[in-house]
């Protein structure tokens, strides 16, 4: 990275690197304690950094109901681009160069000018195709990624490399087509052009694994990365909710277990484990310890796997879980978006409870107003406490996908992608042999009201839906579920006719899903542009 670039980059993120620094000052060093047995005692040079920002729920192909893995992110994000769009397949020159970028998942577009070059690195004889948003999603091979960001020790952090989390992303979909390949190519580019960015959780799935993969920078003024990474079994399933989840590890086992070869030595030299002690390496304690004392975390982390494994009866107070769990029912696609739009009902931290009025016919029941996505004023008025919940009002968007390795790649691979409140959006399905994107979904609504974006569309439903949910919330359900149901309903019979398609000419077939998928999703954009129109003319009088 050349000084030049690095001021411009030190220009965007010194507002967190002060911010940062003003909380320290204000806790103070004992805020921050010593880590779990047989870890070193944390330093206080700078706070250890937490997250509770998206989630990702993954699962082995034994887990599922079809027999297909499945990774999914909640890019739950203020500030990500909404734009999305298909990356083709493509061959290079030999000894042509790739430029890399810095944040890229806040770019205004494919070519934004604004955009910070970090460097460049030898493009491979070809890359492959992909779904590029801002954490790409899915390749031409079904390789598919989830992502939470986990945060760890502030001291991890360098500014020698030219690698951010985001472009990993890219760089990886664009040259791996299984998970283990993928790992290997992340340690390869790492170790070479070094990665500058906080600790990263991949969840990678392709047709026949599922790993959970994080990673963090090296340590101040060096180069490379540390990393480890767990295969998750093919009955199970697991879940990344910002935290560092991956604890002992078998290193011997490689067909479980991965590792940077620097991760025990880095923790003994940077003082996060003394091997002398005698306790078992944690990789999790070592490296982001303060992620574990995280609740918007943890709770998340417990919710998913109760939904998924109610009889084992976790607690919600809990410091860890098991890393992955055998669901007691085998799970799809549908599973999964119901988890993602999960609000604590019913349970001890349900943040409509108690928010109660009583009617014109005298009936005491919830208020039309109480819901479980309050702004920060509504919840500070009425003194609800807080609680990050699966479901959130601030996702970019929502992916889940299928990997299946019976099918032909352009007709095994799908993601199933909606925008904006899981709770009010429709998922609707975009196959990974697709030519383009709709073009709603490739204008950027970040920077600015459009209203021939997608997201804003989806997000004004989500919007509006706040001023009263109980009523509102049940009439958007049933616009989305219909929509729903009919993809779910029509998905064998559409990968059939695309599988005939397929054995005349694979050509065909990807035109024929490129066409379902831009019109199933154009009239989920339609649908809810009349939706607006309707909940404003239903509830006029009660705005």
């Amino acid at each position: 990275m050349t000084p030049s670039t690095f001021r411009q980059i030190w220009k965007r993120t010194s507002v967190v690197i002060f911010a940062t620094a003003c909380i320290f000052a204000a806790l103070g060093p004992a805020t921050f304690g010593t880590a779990g047995g047989g870890q070193a005692p944390q330093t206080a040079v700078a706070p250890p950094l937490v997250f509770e920002s998206c989630t990702s729920i993954f699962a082995g192909r034994l887990a599922t109901a079809d027999g297909s893995t499945m990774t999914s992110h909640s890019c739950d994000s203020g500030t990500d681009r909404t734009w999305i769009t298909i990356v083709p397949h493509a061959k290079h020159v030999a000894g042509s160069m790739e430029k890399v970028y810095f944040d890229p998942k806040r770019a205004k577009g494919p070519n934004d000018t604004d955009r910070i070059e970090t460097g460049e690195i030898p493009y491979p004889a070809e890359t492959y195709a992909f779904m590029n948003a801002a954490y790409p999603i899915m390749n031409e091979y079904q390789l598919a990624i989830g992502e939470t960001t986990i945060g760890g020790r502030f001291e991890l952090k360098t500014d020698n490399g030219i690698i951010d989390a985001p472009e990993l992303y890219r760089l990886l979909l664009e040259r791996a087509k299984t998970a283990r390949e993928a790992i290997k190519i992340a340690d390869d580019l790492t170790k070479a052009y070094g990665y500058n960015d906080y600790g990263e959780s991949f969840t990678f799935a392709d047709p026949k694994e599922v790993w959970l993969f994080e990673i963090y920078g090296p340590g101040k003024g060096k180069k490379g990365a540390v990393w480890a990474a767990q295969r998750i079994p093919d009955d199970e399933v697991s879940v990344s909710a910002n935290a560092s989840r991956l604890r002992k590890l078998d290193l011997k086992n490689k067909g479980l277990f991965l590792a940077s070869a620097n991760v025990l030595s880095l923790a003994t030299e940077m003082g996060f484990w003394n091997p002398k002690s005698g306790a078992e390496f944690e990789f999790c304690y070592a490296y982001a310890p303060t992620s574990r004392t995280s609740l918007g975390c943890r709770r998340r982390e417990w919710r998913a796997l109760s939904l998924l494994a109610p009889s084992l009866r976790l607690n919600g107070e809990s410091e860890n879980y098991p890393l992955s769990v055998k669901p007691e029912k085998k799970i799809t696609v549908q599973d999964l978006l119901a988890i993602f739009r999960d609000t604590y009902a019913d349970t001890a931290y349900d943040m409509t409870a108690g928010l109660n009025a009583v009617n014109r016919k005298g009936e005491t029941g919830k208020s039309p107003v109480a819901g479980p996505f309050l702004n920060g004023d509504l919840k500070s008025l009425l003194r609800i406490k807080p609680e990050r919940t699966i479901c959130s009002p601030a996702a970019t968007y929502l992916q889940v996908t299928q990997s299946r390795g019976w099918l032909p790649d352009p007709i095994g691979g799908v993601v199933w992608l909606g925008y904006d409140n899981p709770a009010t959006t429709p998922h609707t399905p975009f196959y990974c042999g697709i030519a383009k994107m709709p073009d709603s979904y490739m204008i950027d609504g970040r920077w600015g009201y459009k209203a021939d974006s997608a997201w804003w569309t989806f997000r004004t439903v989500s919007k509006l839906a706040n001023i009263r949910w109980q009523d509102m919330s049940k009439d958007i359900e049933k616009v989305w579920r219909a929509i729903e149901d009919q993809a779910f309903g029509a998905q064998k019979a559409i990968e059939d006719e695309a599988f005939a398609l397929f054995k005349q000419d694979p050509e065909k077939a990807r035109r024929f899903l490129t066409d379902y998928s831009l019109k199933t999703a154009e009239k989920s954009v339609e649908d809810y542009r009349k939706l607006t129109q309707d909940l404003w003319t239903k509830y006029n009088s009660q705005f």
